[in-house]
């Protein structure tokens, strides 16, 4: 790998950001002071400074950065998928249950943060409130094409989905992957099936 100060913008960027996901999400944002981070990319103070002027504006930058990526996936699922939107919701839940699994894992990285911050337009806040209602669009996408002409019980059921994918992170994050949480695919199934059946 190149000396810092020799990479692109983009690779630099990406070095600051690979190295927030890593210490913030094992550690907590308050926790990782921003010269530990600094200092674990190997950067100077000033170049990390010069592309994130404020601990703040890296948060937000790492936060979305994760968004994007989990969005671009879900839309690569859903792409995938075309035409078959409950494989399209069983693929997603497939998604979220190796996510819980996944080696260490301890919650959604959006609650984490965002939790830390009492002001409700902190850019923690207000990038994990973006995450979720990109992901809560892209449900209700996938329960309207399961049943064209019932918009309200289409919006009630991506309502319940994105309550399961809430409950599994969170309760994974507390009693693992083989507590409740291991349930969410096969009660998400059980309410999709139901609706397609126009219960």
């Amino acid at each position: 790998m190149a000396p810092p100060a020799t990479q692109s913008l983009r690779s630099r960027q990406d070095l600051v950001l690979d190295t927030a996901e890593h210490l913030f999400y094992a550690r907590g944002v308050h926790e990782v002071g921003i010269d530990e981070l600094i200092r674990a990319t190997g950067m100077g103070k000033a170049s990390v400074y010069r592309l994130y002027p404020s601990k703040d504006e890296l948060i937000a930058a790492w936060l979305q950065r994760r968004a994007e990526h989990i969005h671009t996936l879900i839309d690569a699922d859903i792409a995938h998928h075309a035409r078959r939107p409950q494989a399209a919701l069983n693929a997603l839940f497939s998604a979220v249950a190796d996510d819980v699994r996944s080696a260490g894992f301890r919650g959604c990285a959006f609650n984490n943060a965002s939790i830390e911050f009492a002001d409700p337009d902190h850019p923690a806040r207000t990038v994990a409130r973006d995450y979720r209602n990109g992901l809560l669009e892209r449900l209700r996408t996938l329960t309207r094409a399961l049943s064209p002409g019932r918009s309200a019980a289409a919006l009630r059921l991506a309502d319940q989905l994105a309550l399961i994918i809430d409950g599994m992170y969170t309760n994974a994050a507390h009693l693992g992957p083989d507590g409740p949480a291991r349930r969410g695919p096969a009660l998400a199934s059980a309410l999709i099936k139901a609706h397609a059946r126009g219960a």
